[in-house]
């Protein structure tokens, strides 16, 4: 499968998709940008949450369908971009991030945000729970270098576990929901 060789992992209920976004500060005014927003699960849970959704998705097919599955729930505050989330300019409005993107671009996603002109107010990631702790300002944990930088402009701290059954394909390392909050 295509999409688990590039370390993407779907979540596959929509119902958990709304307990994490019931677990983040994203409010109704809110614009959300979701990177790899596969086939909608999450999207379609932001849409009901929050102002506007940006959904980045790289993959001419899955952005057909994801556009496919918005029509049919009549969903219409989603802008769908096809698009690498790395060569995606940022937006100039206030905005946030919720996401659960490929595991291997992680590193790079937080960076991108953290440096940007315009960084979100907040993000919310799903990550590879070892890459998490390395994000926390804590003496229990080594912090990274990508850490440091972060805790200089956010609060960090893991909202949840999660369990390999929440996703297809499960994951083979244990996973968390992130949470990085301006400070």
């Amino acid at each position: 499968m295509r999409n688990h060789l590039l370390s993407q992992h779907f979540l596959k209920s929509p119902r958990l998709a709304l307990i994490l976004i019931g677990h983040s500060n994203l409010k109704k005014r809110d614009t959300v940008i979701e990177i790899g927003a596969g086939s909608g699960v999450i999207t379609s849970a932001l849409a009901y949450r929050v102002k506007n959704v940006i959904a980045i998705e790289p993959d001419h097919i899955t952005a057909k369908k994801l556009r496919e599955n918005l029509e049919k729930r009549q969903i219409t505050n989603v802008e769908v971009i096809e698009k690498d989330f790395l060569e995606y300019d940022l937006p100039k409005i206030p905005y946030k991030v919720f996401s659960n993107p490929p595991f291997h671009i992680s590193s790079k996603i937080i960076h991108k945000l953290i440096e940007a002109e315009n960084p979100p107010e907040s993000f919310y990631l799903i990550l590879q729970k070892q890459f998490a702790l390395k994000l926390l300002n804590t003496d229990r944990h080594y912090t990274s270098q990508l850490g440091l930088q972060l805790i200089k402009k956010y609060q960090t701290k893991i909202r949840l576990p999660l369990k390999p059954t929440d996703f297809t394909p499960p994951p083979a390392v244990p996973t968390v929901f992130f949470e990085a909050k301006k400070i």
